[in-house]
């Protein structure tokens, strides 16, 4: 990889998943030598992951609920970890970056430590829990068909805005 310090594991199991709206982003990093793709993976433990508004997935760190949800592992480098953080929105509170255990698809036996970006912990469990605590294994095909990129969201959209608004409201809509 391009720098030759720090590189981490990054579990990716929604958008930026190959064929999903913000692939774009790892193919640049890979382009970049910013990261390299180790595999399909799948959680360790049970998670639950689910779609909010906008289209958006989110993995909520409650260990042992929802399923074992699978995804993508990318070994990153430091330089590609600043620009995944920004787009995850981890310096205002959208995401969160923690560590989690995985295997190599149909290689159960070997666990893997790396990280994935969780539903920042002040909204997380409300939305599983708004969401009828019912998840998903997979953000697959037809979910992602439902993702709206931000450039293509309403002028001035904010989501976590949005998110609190949601929580908020007692109606069942999703």
């Amino acid at each position: 990889m391009a720098e030759a310090t720090t590189q981490v594991l990054i579990f990716t199991y929604g958008t930026l998943k190959q064929g999903h709206g913000n692939h774009h982003l790892i193919e640049d990093l890979i382009l970049q030598q910013d990261a390299i793709f180790l595999g399909f993976h799948v959680t360790h433990q049970p998670h639950p992951l689910v779609i909010g508004l906008h289209g958006i997935p989110y993995l909520i760190n409650l260990l042992g609920h929802g399923h074992q949800v699978k995804g993508e592992l990318y070994s990153v480098s430091t330089r590609g970890l600043v620009r995944l953080d920004e787009l995850e929105g981890i310096s205002i509170g959208h995401y969160e970056r923690l560590p989690i255990e995985l295997y190599e698809e149909g290689k159960e036996g070997v666990l893997v430590a790396a990280e994935a970006y969780f539903a920042h912990r002040s909204f997380g469990e409300r939305l599983w829990e708004r969401k009828g605590k019912v998840g998903l294994t997979e953000f697959g095909e037809e979910e992602g068909k439902g993702y709206v990129r931000i450039e293509d969201r309403p002028h001035g959209c904010d989501v976590l805005h949005d998110i609190t608004s949601f929580l908020s409201n007692n109606s069942e809509e999703s």
